[in-house]
């Protein structure tokens, strides 16, 4: 294993190559850009053995995405910002085919106005298209991530695309060290692919996604129990990825005391400000699993406390952070319900320091809704 100084980028196409992505459908969009750049200049130096597509939208790129997976081939893409905007339509087919495309976003606030800056609106506004999410931290858990998203997408009680969620420039454009892992312990641990959906074959014609008009509902419950599964087969991968190399990983996560009073709620890279805020009777859950939502985690980990603040990078105008009601709704059937306010930050990668986490710890214990600048 070979550590590494990687950008957020790399790490996130180094776990393309290490998963022996069969085809790579992409168009390029700041600050996703350099990923897909550098996994075509690993294809042309023949360095990496996939088809690479350049498409002429982000509509295109997953058009081709389902396409490629239909016909039996692992897939990885990646987009940011309008460019998973302009996909919407074809997430919604990708997840109700039940294609386990893997797929990389590159947070970037949404215009208008332009901002290059990460916040999280344009991967929430995914967060009903059907497809499992997970957000990362830090660059060694985008690589990590992405190995791990094959082998839950894959799994035939699953069999559901995936997004791998970073900060744009926090993450994609920051070098941090990483550890590399060889190819052939990926490949232990991620086998060759052999789909378990049914696979398009020209000498055997058929139909996918086709009208079912009365019958449309069940196939949604289906969609729905497949996610809920995921929940279990998340818990398995990281077990075993955990004991093949070493890094656990978790649906939530908790820095800090186990029985804080106080703690407030993050998802993404802001997630290592918080935790450097960390004082005495504080803690920090880390939302890493955002769908399927882990109800029953959240639940058991924030019975205890008393004050609860919800850390949204990202905005609903009109109704306010995205998170904050899913948290609120999570803790519905606590027997002790905290106190929970909700906090917004970071919008277009205005800068969240450790002061204004401490500032957010010491406004938790009188909870009020705020706007943090």
């Amino acid at each position: 294993m070979n550590k590494t100084l990687l950008t957020g980028n790399e790490a996130g196409a180094w776990g393309g190559r290490l998963a022996r992505a069969d085809v790579i459908p992409a168009f390029p969009i700041t600050p996703q850009t350099e990923l897909i750049e550098a996994m075509a200049q690993w294809i042309a130096d023949g360095e990496m053995d996939t088809e690479y597509v350049q498409m002429e939208s982000e509509h295109s790129v997953m058009s081709a995405a389902i396409g490629a997976e239909a016909s039996g081939a692992r897939v990885f893409t990646a987009t940011s910002s309008q460019g998973l905007l302009l996909m919407e339509e074809m997430m919604y087919i990708a997840s109700g085919m039940r294609l386990p495309i893997v797929m990389v976003n590159v947070s970037r606030g949404l215009s208008s106005p332009i901002t290059l800056w990460a916040d999280q609106n344009d991967v929430l506004a995914q967060r009903d298209a059907g497809w499992l999410q997970y957000h990362c931290m830090n660059n060694q858990e985008v690589l990590d991530t992405v190995i791990q998203a094959y082998k839950i997408a894959e799994n035939k009680k699953v069999l559901l695309p995936v997004i791998i969620n970073m900060d744009g420039f926090v993450l994609s454009y920051t070098r941090e060290p990483t550890q590399v892992p060889e190819q052939k312990e990926v490949d232990r641990f991620l086998p060759k692919y052999e789909p378990t959906h049914a696979v398009l074959d020209p000498e055997k014609p058929e139909s996918m996604g086709i009208v079912v008009l009365g019958e449309y509902m069940r196939f949604r419950e289906q969609h729905h129990l497949a996610a809920e599964n995921a929940q279990k087969v998340t818990k398995d991968v990281e077990k075993e990825f955990a004991k093949r190399f070493g890094r656990k990983y978790s649906a939530v996560e908790w820095y800090g005391d186990r029985d804080a009073d106080n703690v407030l709620v993050t998802t993404n890279s802001m997630s290592t400000s918080a935790i450097a805020a960390v004082g005495k009777n504080q803690a920090v859950m880390r939302i890493r699993m955002l769908r399927p939502f882990p109800v029953k985690e959240i639940s058991k980990m924030l019975e205890g406390a008393r004050n609860v603040g919800v850390v949204d990078r990202d905005v609903a105008p009109g109704e306010g952070g995205i998170i904050y009601p899913e948290i609120r709704s999570a803790l519905f059937d606590s027997r002790k319900k905290p106190r929970i306010c909700s906090y917004i930050a970071g919008l277009g990668g205005r800068p969240v320091s450790k002061q204004h986490f401490e500032h957010m710890f010491k406004k938790v214990t009188k909870p009020k809704d705020e706007w943090i600048y």
